[in-house]
């Protein structure tokens, strides 16, 4: 890390903070090769005079994004990087670098993120103001408004949408700045009836764990899906193909009649692992065009008729999206009919019903179906058939420069490269990247940040990615010091004690077959005896045990564990702090002793690159020395983000199988950061936190303590909580309130 470090060369403190945390993700995720240009290209834009945030964006973002583009992409990042640190538009660079890592994820290649990059250059260059036409001076009003709606807006558009969008935008408010900017950030009404224009067809990215699912479950494959957009190539349109880096599908299919998007998908997909399954590449140095057309006309059907062997209903499927040309919808006096002929062959190996009389295309198709009767068939076979084929029905007009193209584009199929393989010179030079290794003595230490959203009241809209959270495991202190806090409430505990007892679940559940249990189980005895006396060999679970039924919570404590925690409570020697820890101690004593399964975690924040969550109990942890040790050494320290720690805390609760879930949140302040210089920004985004904790069937419940009897002090509470959270103003008397109400909230 040492050697990282230098290779940065910086000396932003707020970087060297989170540098071990952000370094582990990147040497989990890129190549050596890879660390090193990172390292590079964080230290480049650490030099450009624009702060520390740029750089902090891009040291916590890139990882992300390599992961999901590749590592290729960096130059052309970097390169637009220095454009606009060239140009008046700067300022713009934080808001590109922050957003890169979800727009990367839902573009999946380099090749779509050039495509985005291209769409911000001309943006950049059409709305940058200048004085007479010469010399760019102002920057574009609504470029750092595009980047940070730009993860919203590929959400719901594909890029040729986000291009027609984009260029609305330019062509009518370019000279109006003001409207320019509502415009880019989507608060003009007509921005939005623009995206709701552009809005159509099932995109890639949404469909894309289905159709993952999808290959493994019925196809037995797992490849990467990589999306490619259609919208930029205007002379040839890509074509679904499959390659060593992955399948490559377009970034969005529209509805074909009552053929869903997602069902296109479906379709190209198992004909691409059709051929993956059952082609082989033939050398075709020797054939002309037309033959390799005819052998991929006939091949794909011997695909699709395997494919419809194994899962019938593909049929139906195929069908509907399959053209059906006219017999006389091509003229061979003046036009190339060999693509329309292919294409009513094709519709007619497929479907039984499809009418054409032409005795060469019944001939041929009835040769067809006697090779496929007799089993798989292979591609030289059929490659066999189909030159036979082509020899047969060959006309002097197949040469006309005139093709008739009507009707015979099969779409849901791929271009067919890989049936190909051709007898030429540095074929077998090829290489491929080696995965990346850590190498031995390499040490990761702590684990990557996740990343959560954030909730931007003014624009109603979530900051994608915007704070970053560095979970540890809580330092250890003396265990001995929570015996004691607990020694000190012996009182408060046998009145608890005989609440918890009133608690417990009364209900009991017999548990049979035990080989060691609380009492025999007769039945089964028996039965044993009676195999013992007659020769056979006796069932030795003869007892039988019992369990408690009827309560099942899953709680998680949350502890805000900020600055202001190091205050005394009014009318008492201790600290906040203090008084907390003699209370969760209490809590986690009581909810051990009813048996619900808990976890305890503290949080604090500097900045939103530097959120802390540290671990103090698990739910696989039992109350024990080791969870009073972590306990003991609670310290306060730094500013609270309460949403994004809400947000990290559920991720753990939520995956616990109960019932009922509860979050009780101990805080004695409101969310605030040393960033957010809007005091209603980290309330807001608290109260969004909480709507969605609701939505994942999470109660969160807020235990709110108020210090110094401040008026008013369960105003922002309430609105981040609702009517779900206790404003406690005698703090002294917390390590017997917390146990109580913990008690009221699970009865």
């Amino acid at each position: 890390m040492a050697a990282y470090w230098k290779q940065l060369d910086t000396r932003f403190p707020q970087v060297e903070e989170v540098f071990d945390d952000v370094m582990a993700e990147a040497l989990a995720v890129l190549t050596r090769e890879g660390i090193g240009a990172y390292l590079e290209a964080a230290r480049l834009i650490g030099k450009l005079g624009r702060g520390v945030e740029p750089m902090l964006a891009f040291m916590e973002e890139w990882p992300s994004a390599a992961k999901a583009i590749g590592e290729s992409a960096l130059p052309a990042v970097m390169a637009l990087v220095q454009r606009l640190q060239k140009s008046p538009n700067g300022k713009a660079i934080t808001p590109f670098l922050q957003t890169l890592a979800p727009v990367a994820r839902r573009l999946q290649s380099p090749e779509q993120l050039q495509h985005y990059l291209d769409i911000t250059l001309d943006l950049k260059a059409r709305t940058t103001g200048s004085i007479h036409g010469h010399h760019t001076t102002f920057p574009s009003p609504g470029l750092p408004a595009f980047f940070a709606q730009a993860p919203a807006l590929l959400n719901q558009l594909t890029l040729a949408g986000l291009r027609n969008w984009v260029e609305y935008g330019i062509r009518n408010y370019r000279t109006h700045p003001e409207r320019q900017q509502d415009y880019f950030s989507l608060q003009s009404a007509d921005a939005r009836a623009v995206l709701q224009r552009e809005r159509h067809g099932t995109l890639l990215v949404d469909v894309e764990r289905k159709l993952d699912l999808y290959l493994r479950g019925l196809w037995q494959d797992s490849d990467h899906l990589v999306p490619y957009s259609t919208a930029f190539d205007e002379i040839r349109k890509p074509v679904p193909y499959y390659d060593k880096l992955g399948i490559r599908l377009p970034d969005v299919y529209d509805d074909a009649g009552d053929i869903s998007g997602l069902d296109r998908y479906r379709a190209t997909l198992a004909h691409m692992v059709g051929h993956r399954r059952w082609s082989e590449a033939q050398v075709a140095d020797n054939w002309s065009p037309f033959q390799r057309m005819a052998v991929e006309f006939f091949e794909d059907c011997r695909i699709e008729t395997l494919l419809i062997r194994e899962y019938p209903g593909l049929r139906r499927l195929f069908l509907a999206l399959h053209p059906k040309p006219l017999e006389a919808a091509c003229d061979p006096e003046t036009t190339s009919c060999l693509r329309h002929r292919m294409a009513m062959l094709s519709r007619a190996l497929l479907d039984p019903d499809h009418g054409y009389t032409g005795a060469d295309l019944n001939d041929y198709a009835a040769r067809f179906h006697t090779i496929m009767a007799q089993g798989e068939s292979s591609t030289r076979e059929i490659a066999a058939l189909a030159l036979a084929y082509v020899a047969k029905t060959r006309r002097q007009s197949d040469q006309f420069a005139r093709v008739h193209f009507d009707d015979t584009v099969v779409d849901y199929r791929d271009d067919n490269r890989q049936l190909w393989k051709f007898i030429e010179a540095g074929d077998e030079e090829e290489a491929f990247d080696e995965p990346r290794k850590i190498e031995p003595g390499e040490e990761i230490r702590g684990l990557p940040p996740r990343h959560y959203p954030e909730w931007d009241y003014g624009g109603q809209t979530y900051r994608p990615d915007w704070a970053s959270v560095y979970e540890a495991l809580h330092p250890h202190g003396n265990p001995a010091d929570i015996d004691r806090l607990l020694a000190k409430h012996g009182a408060l505990a046998k009145r608890l004690k005989k609440m918890l007892d009133l608690l417990k679940p009364q209900d009991k559940v017999r548990i049979r077959y035990q080989e060691e249990g609380s009492e025999l189980d007769l039945d089964v005895a028996i039965r044993s005896l009676i195999d013992f006396k007659g020769g056979a060999t006796p069932d030795p679970r003869i007892n039988m045990s019992h369990r408690t039924d009827g309560r099942d919570i899953a709680v998680m404590l949350l502890l805000d564990l900020s600055e202001s925690l190091n205050d005394k409570a009014t009318g008492s020697e201790q600290t906040i702090l203090e008084l907390s820890q003699e209370a969760v101690s209490l809590l986690a004593w009581a909810i051990e002793k009813l048996g619900d399964p808990f976890a305890i975690a503290g949080f604090h924040s500097n900045t939103r690159h530097d959120v802390r969550y540290l671990h103090i109990k698990g739910y696989g942890e039992r109350w024990n020395d080791d969870v009073k040790a972590r306990l003991a050494a609670m310290e306060a320290g730094y500013s609270t983000r309460m949403g994004a720690a809400m947000r990290h805390a559920a991720h753990y609760l939520a995956a616990r199988p109960a019932d009922k879930k509860l979050m009780l949140i101990l805080t004695d302040g409101k969310p605030s950061d040393v960033d957010a210089h809007d005091e209603r920004l980290l309330i807001e985004d608290a109260r969004q936190a909480v709507k969605e904790l609701d939505q994942q069937g999470i109660f969160p419940y807020c235990i709110s303590l108020d210090a110094n009897l401040r008026p008013g002090a369960d105003n922002y509470v309430g609105d981040i909580f609702g009517r779900q959270f206790t404003v406690i103003d005698r703090i002294e008397r917390l390590p017997e309130r917390l146990p109580q109400l913990f008690m009221a909230l699970t009865k």
